[in-house]
């Protein structure tokens, strides 16, 4: 299961990417270099294209962070009951900080 996460996360990490790129700047971004946008702006039209572009942003992205979370959460490997190898999260707080050595005192 650990390892299915990975593999969607990874796959949900890169089309992220490529709706991130596909979105035109002020300076044309590489949707005008590669013609990625242009053939979906023909067909959904120019408007419709950035909101699609900036919705499947947003759901991409949120679909990642959750992936994060659940992964961290639930299938953080090498985790065990005794609690030494849990992340941050997990343990749910600051790890315990001893007191500073005092000096000998002559």
């Amino acid at each position: 299961m650990y390892t299915l996460l990975i593999v969607l996360s990874i796959i949900v990490a890169f089309f992220l990417m490529v709706v991130v790129l596909l979105q035109s700047s002020k300076g044309g971004g590489l949707a005008g270099t590669f013609g990625g946008a242009g053939n979906v702006g023909a067909m959904f039209g120019t408007r419709r294209t950035a909101d699609f572009l900036n919705k499947t942003t947003w759901y991409l992205a949120g679909a990642l962070a959750i992936l994060a979370l659940v992964i961290n959460l639930f299938f953080l490997p090498g985790s065990s009951a005794s609690g030494d190898k849990e992340s941050i999260i997990q343990k749910g707080g600051r790890p315990a900080q001893s007191a500073p050595a005092v000096p000998p005192q002559q």
